[in-house]
C-alpha cells in the first residue's frame, strides 16, 4: 500500500524555537525541513513535502498570512497532494485554524499543531505533535471533518477549539464538544464529527477589519460611540452571560446595528447565545430584536473571522445570518 503524500508547511511558533548564544529567551529558527529530520518515525508514515511559510510567532501571523497560507495549500490539494499540516505558533491556533476551515473548501485532511515547549526544553513536545499530525493527515478518516487541530495526541475541530492554559502540553480544550478523536498506536481514532460543515460560499481576497468588544462590570459603552470613525466593517460583542450587556450600552449598540453588521457572543468558556429566555432591555431577547447576530457556540475570536469572510465576500445582511446560522443549535 502507498504512503499518503503531504505537504508540511511552517510558519513558524514554539515548535521552531530554541535560543542563541548570548540571547535572552527562544525564537523562531527552525525550517519545516529541521522539524521533520528530528523525528524519523515520520518518513514511515508517509511521503512529505517541506515548505516554510514563514518563520514568526503565532501573535505575529495575520490574516493576510492566512489567506495566502490557504491558497497555497488549495493549490497543492489541486496538484494531488493528500492532506497537508501547518506548523504554527500556539498563541494563534484557534484562530488560525478556524480561518483554515473557513478558507478550504476541499475535503482532504488539513491539520494544524504546534507546541507548548521549545526545541531545547526537556520535554519538549514539538515532536511527538508532529508525527501525531502527520498519522491524522494521512488517515482516510480525517477526510471531510474540516480543519482540525492535534496536540497532545488529541484531535479538535477547528470551530471549538481554545488554548485553555499558557504553559501545560495539555493546553488545548473544546469546551462545548471535548475533542473528536484521539492518535493511539499510530492510529487516528475518531469518536464524533464536526457538527458544522465547512465554508459554504468563497475564499475572500481579503478580510473585512471586524472590532471585538467585551462586555465588562461596570463599563459604560463609550467606546461603541467611537466605533463607526475608526474604519471598521462590523463588530462583536462578547457578552457576558447567555448574551447580556448593561443597560447603558444598548442605545449604543441600536445606533451601531444601523450602521454595521453588529454580532452577539458569550463571554463564557462554554455554552451558546440564548435567544428566548431573558427579556429585560440589555438581554439577549432585546439585542437580537435591535438587529444583533447571535453567534451561536462560535466564541468572539471565531465569530469575528466568520463576520471578517462574510463581509470580504459582500454577504447580504441575511447571507451574513445565514453563515452564523450554520453554528447555532437552538435552530426549529
Amino acid at each position: 500500500m502507498s504512503k499518503p503524500k503531504l505537504i508540511v508547511v511552517s510558519t513558524g511558533g514554539t515548535i521552531t524555537m530554541t535560543s542563541g548564544q548570548g540571547a535572552k529567551g527562544i525564537a523562531p529558527t527552525l525550517t519545516a525541513a529541521d522539524l521533520l529530520n528530528a523525528v524519523p518515525q515520520i518518513a514511515q508514515q508517509a511521503d512529505i513535502e517541506a515548505l516554510t511559510f514563514s518563520s514568526m510567532p503565532g501573535a505575529s501571523l495575520t490574516t493576510n498570512h492566512i489567506v495566502d497560507l490557504a491558497k497555497l495549500i488549495q493549490q497543492r490539494f489541486d496538484a494531488g497532494i493528500d492532506g497537508a499540516i501547518v506548523i504554527q505558533g500556539t498563541d494563534t491556533i484557534e484562530e488560525t485554524s478556524f480561518l483554515l476551515d473557513l478558507l478550504v473548501a476541499d475535503s482532504k485532511p488539513l491539520i494544524v499543531t504546534g507546541a507548548m515547549r521549545g526545541a531545547q526544553a526537556a520535554g519538549a513536545d514539538g515532536p511527538a505533535n508532529l508525527l501525531a499530525s502527520v498519522v491524522v493527515a494521512g488517515s482516510p478518516h480525517a477526510a471531510g471533518r474540516g480543519s482540525l487541530v492535534v496536540l497532545n495526541d488529541e484531535i479538535h475541530a477547528a470551530a471549538f477549539v481554545r488554548k485553555g492554559h499558557t504553559g501545560l502540553t495539555s493546553s488545548f480544550i473544546s469546551p462545548n464538544c471535548g475533542p473528536i478523536g484521539l492518535v493511539c498506536e499510530q492510529r487516528a481514532l475518531f469518536t464524533s464529527s464536526p457538527a458544522a460543515p465547512r465554508r459554504s460560499t468563497p475564499a475572500p481576497g481579503a478580510l473585512a477589519d471586524i472590532a471585538i468588544v467585551k462586555a465588562c462590570l461596570g463599563d459604560d459603552g463609550r467606546i461603541l460611540d467611537a466605533l463607526p470613525g475608526m474604519a471598521y466593517a462590523g463588530v462583536v460583542v462578547e457578552a457576558m452571560g447567555a448574551g447580556h450587556v448593561p443597560q447603558s450600552w444598548v442605545p449604543g449598540l441600536s445606533g451601531l446595528a444601523e450602521k454595521m453588521p453588529v454580532v452577539l457572543a458569550v463571554r463564557t468558556p462554554a455554552g451558546p447565545v440564548f435567544n428566548n429566555t431573558y427579556g429585560f432591555p440589555g438581554s439577549e431577547i432585546d439585542l437580537i430584536n435591535r438587529g444583533l447576530i447571535p453567534a451561536g457556540l462560535l466564541d468572539a475570536l471565531k465569530a469575528r473571522l466568520l463576520l471578517g469572510v462574510s463581509m470580504g465576500n459582500n454577504e447580504t445582511p441575511e447571507g451574513i445570518r445565514l453563515q452564523f446560522k450554520r453554528f447555532s443549535y437552538l435552530q426549529d
